[in-house]
């Protein structure tokens, strides 16, 4: 009798259904079936919490086809994601299917590959209540605080609002910060640098660093009347060179990525936003089309935040080093990595390739722009952190001026080890290169250059630097960061402007109430502190219940005294701006893309203005540009739009020819699309080559009569690979054979 394996995803159920073959049937659940009711809190807190579930309104043809391959099999394995939201899907499976415990199974397997699913199948276990019971807690928990706050919050300040045990906490990090650079104050200080030369050599630089052997801190030079009068004292001065140091450095590789610090450096590196590279590292754990090979998971779990490899895939790294970048670039012994990260799951893995053999310029025909950008960053950071060392040799000079000492480094790289494949953006590569000096040589001062300095307030919150500030804290988990990055920018708390974080008036007002009549609750130990009791909880070492007695006690109370709380008011800011329209004063108001201006008769006066960053009104007006009209050589207007500004032609609406511009105002002029041999399967007109943020996709030249558009790749020639049409029919065919049917 065939066996049924449950996962999560659908195309995670095609891919294992290719590898397990025909004594398997593989389904999918569509993520969770079973949840807490949307329109009640589904919690009796009187019955020790006792949570109250529903099937999904989704899930229901999906439960009842669930239900019916159940009765067709004569075992069923849960093989949902090996973390703990993966394993109260498999749980809320259990409960719903009603499968019993004689015929049901739980597997978990860190890759999508043949090998370690029937290594799964091999080596099944029962559900982990521990486990479910640690999911069961932080979802009643959350439910708790934003069924019970948020009807707060649109008491006292706006309807529509919403709370959270980790959202909040975000929230308060970036409005704290904002408060820090707003009371900063800067501190002027001086550096001063002299401009040397041996001979007829190259000139190189150095820094005044000490006086009488007292070393300079950093904002010991206050003023210009100090740094004047060490100039003086320099006036007549020898410059000899007092020591040449020189010294072997060497410099290991970063650890394999975990969920945080792949968001972090792909944010840094390529630019994804946290929310986009989870859904495409999703797409490549669950499997794709390679050749000949078919479905293949090309990546490990992204949820993670262990460090742990595994040693078959490690021999394999190793081997793959020496092989292709020869024996030097292999480390003396294997390296094991040890993660920081409280509460971090050990019996998972990093984030790695499945086979490094399938190196990123082999998958590229394969795969989209993003995913082969993102596969990339992944095979390069594994391979990296199981190479050698990077070997720099350094120099420093230090030169004697009267009883001052000048220090100049420069550092070269020697042996580039893992850096032959992960490069490194910092200082170390940028030291300027030094002439072969000695000691007691005597220098010849080209100038010295007296500079003056602020020191700067701390730097807004990017998503990387947030993620690894949440994670410092010990403030959510891997599965956390992108969710709560997208809820903080859709509820209009934050705004992202050049990809830093700034708190927006309602979440500055909402931060402020939280923290006023919840400090106990949102603030970054409470959250911290909670997520290591979850952490207890998983480790059966806490009961779940007396987690959420020991919250909610003291929650309740400060519930009733914020019902006391004065209403907030979120006013716009005013101007010295009048109306054009209406002559009412303009005020300065907010959206998810930024501070705008907009008159104070809103709605029966819908005027609105762009503003600088200083709040100052920029004019709606079109600019005349020198440009001219490809299509009917009317003049170009320069616009302002939602995304920043555009070139229009002056004849809109009958002609409707634009222009995005780049960053220095250029046009950016789009490549025209290219004719292909491949018909349209809806109209039989020749299909057109275009190139879109995804990558390249063809759309009907008969536009607009004919919307037809498929995405597709292209190999390494740029040649267009089209899917097998047999799959396609076969889809048709089943849908014309339910409709049938019905």
């Amino acid at each position: 009798m065939k066996s049924l394996v449950i996962v999560e995803s659908p195309a995670k159920s095609k891919t294992i259904s290719k590898m397990l073959g025909s004594d398997y049937i593989v389904k999918s659940s569509f993520g969770h079936i079973r949840d807490l009711p949307e329109k009640e809190i589904g919690v009796d807190i009187e019955k020790n919490f006792k949570p109250t579930y529903v099937a999904m309104p989704k899930s229901k043809k999906i439960i009842a086809d669930l239900k019916k391959a159940v009765s067709e099999v004569g075992h069923v394995y849960l093989a949902t994601d090996l973390d703990r939201e993966g394993e109260a899907i498999a749980w809320h499976l259990k409960e719903l299917l009603k499968l019993s415990d004689d015929t049901t199974d739980r597997i978990t397997f860190h890759e999508i590959t043949e090998s370690a699913i029937k290594e799964a199948v091999k080596n099944p276990r029962k559900l982990d209540m521990a486990l479910v019971d640690s999911q069961q807690a932080r979802r009643i928990l959350d439910r708790l605080v934003g069924y019970k706050l948020s009807p707060i919050l649109w008491k006292k300040v706006r309807k529509g609002l919403s709370a959270g045990r980790v959202q909040s906490v975000a929230v308060m990090m970036i409005c704290d910060r904002e408060e820090e650079i707003e009371k900063f104050v800067p501190v002027e200080y001086w550096s001063i640098e002299a401009e040397l030369q041996k001979d007829n050599d190259i000139s190189f630089t150095a820094n005044l660093i000490s006086k009488d052997g007292k070393k300079f801190e950093k904002l010991e030079i206050q003023n210009k009347e100090q740094a004047d009068n060490i100039l003086k004292e320099l006036e007549s001065a020898q410059y000899k060179v007092a020591s040449v140091e020189k010294k072997e450095r060497k410099r290991s590789p970063y650890p394999p990525y975990t969920t945080s610090t792949m968001q972090q450096d792909v944010s840094r590196r390529i630019g994804f936003s946290s929310s986009k590279t989870m859904s495409v590292a999703q797409k490549l754990y669950e499997g794709i089309a390679i050749g000949n090979q078919g479905v293949v998971g090309l990546i490990t779990y992204m949820r993670t935040d262990s460090l742990n490899i595994a040693s078959i895939a490690q021999k394999e790294a190793l081997n793959f080093i020496e092989t292709s970048y020869g024996k030097g670039f292999v480390p003396s012994k294997p390296r094991f990595y040890k993660t920081k990260s409280k509460g971090a799951q050990e019996a998972h893995e990093a984030i790695r390739p499945t086979s490094v053999k399938r190196t990123p310029e082999m998958m590229k025909p394969y795969l989209t722009a993003d995913e082969y950008k993102l596969y990339k960053a992944i095979w390069n950071r594994f391979v990296a952190s199981q190479m050698a060392d990077a070997v720099y040799d350094t120099v420093t000079i230090d030169i004697q001026a009267n009883n001052y000492m000048f220090r100049a480094t420069g550092s070269t790289l020697k042996f580039d080890g893992f850096m032959k494949v992960y490069s490194i953006q910092d200082e170390d590569t940028k030291e300027p290169k030094l002439p072969v000096l000695s000691e007691n040589d005597i220098l010849n001062l080209i100038k010295i250059v007296p500079e003056q300095h602020f020191t700067e307030p701390p730097a807004r919150y990017n998503e990387a630097s947030l993620i690894k500030t949440l994670e410092e804290y010990g403030i959510g988990r891997p599965s956390t960061y992108a969710p709560t990055i997208k809820t903080i920018l859709d509820r209009m708390y934050v705004r992202l402007e050049n990809k830093k974080f700034y708190p927006t008036d309602l979440g500055i007002v909402v931060n402020k109430f939280l923290k006023e009549n919840f400090k106990d609750v949102i603030n970054y130990k409470f959250t911290a502190d909670i997520e290591e009791e979850f952490d207890d909880i998983a480790e059966n070492k806490l009961k779940w219940q007396d987690v959420l007695k020991k919250f909610y006690t003291p929650f309740e109370s400060h519930l009733t005294k914020a019902e006391s709380a004065t209403r907030q008011k979120i006013a716009p800011k005013a101007t010295n701006e009048v109306c054009p329209k209406c002559g009412k004063p303009m005020v300065i108001r907010e959206s998810r893309r930024g501070p705008f201006m907009a008159c104070s008769g809103y709605p029966e006066c819908k005027t609105t203005f762009s503003v600088d960053k200083d709040g100052n009104k920029i004019s709606n007006e079109p600019e005349k540009t020198e440009e001219k009209c490809p299509k009917c050589g009317g003049i170009m207007l320069k616009k302002m739009g939602f995304r920043g500004p555009y070139l229009a032609c002056e004849h809109y609406p009958e002609c409707k020819t634009t222009y995005s511009l780049d960053k220095n105002g250029n046009k950016v002029i789009k490549p025209e699309p290219e004719k292909t041999d491949i018909k349209c399967e809806k109209c039989g007109s020749p299909m057109l080559k275009r190139i879109g943020k995804r990558g390249p996709f063809l759309t009907c030249s008969a536009f607009p009569k004919c919307r037809n558009l498929q995405w597709v790749k292209t190999d390494s020639e740029g040649n267009i690979i089209i899917e097998k049409k047999e799959k396609a029919a076969e889809k048709k065919t089943k849908t014309k054979t339910k409709k049938t049917k019905k």
